[in-house]
């Protein structure tokens, strides 16, 4: 049995905030989302990653994707105003109808329309970085400002998946993404 879900939004980040600019598709190649700050095979580990910082390493994280029902919860437990949008949490995709998104297991596959597939690789922990550039743009619902940690504890499990591109092709916003779970063999 396949999960469908919809692509509400795609998002390029061309801008040294980590935001992403919202488009009405984007192209995929084997390097990443084409025109993105991530697109690459390698990346740089950064500061509190896998490896030592300024490590060369394999880039797992040329494409990111939050899901819309979870970033609703996160707003909803943040008690802010307006929602929280998925390009100013820097993802590439927002995506709709998956139940517990950010669960999904490396591995699993998310296979679009035109032939586009994209492999998750791991979640995608929130950090205090983005808790802050976003407690700098977002107010609570009293007009208060809320920490960088309440953004950590409030997107905990919520805060999407990572991945690369398996299969080239072309993802637009409304398109129906498909979800292949890593098949696991019972031993």
């Amino acid at each position: 049995m396949s999960e469908i879900g919809k692509v509400v939004s795609v998002h390029i980040g061309t801008r040294d905030d980590m935001s992403k600019q919202s488009h009405s598709e984007v192209k995929v190649d084997h390097d990443g989302f084409e025109g993105d700050n991530h697109q690459g095979h390698t990346r740089t580990a950064y500061e509190g990653d896998k490896d030592p910082e300024g490590t060369v390493r394999r880039n797992e994280r040329q494409w990111s994707g939050v899901s819309f029902e979870e970033l609703v919860e996160v707003t909803q437990s943040l008690g802010i105003s307006s929602p929280l949008l998925a390009e100013d949490l820097g993802a590439n995709l927002c995506i709709s109808g998956i139940e517990q998104f950010s669960a999904l297991p490396g591995g699993t596959r998310l296979k679009f329309s035109s032939g586009a597939i994209l492999c998750i690789a791991e979640f995608n922990p929130p950090c205090m970085d983005m808790g802050e550039k976003l407690s700098g743009m977002y107010k609570k619902a009293d007009g208060g400002a809320f920490e960088a940690r309440d953004f950590v504890l409030a997107a905990k499990r919520r805060r999407g998946v990572v991945g690369v591109v398996d299969v080239p092709g072309t993802i637009s916003e409304g398109d129906e993404v498909v979800v292949e779970r890593l098949w696991v063999p019972d031993f």
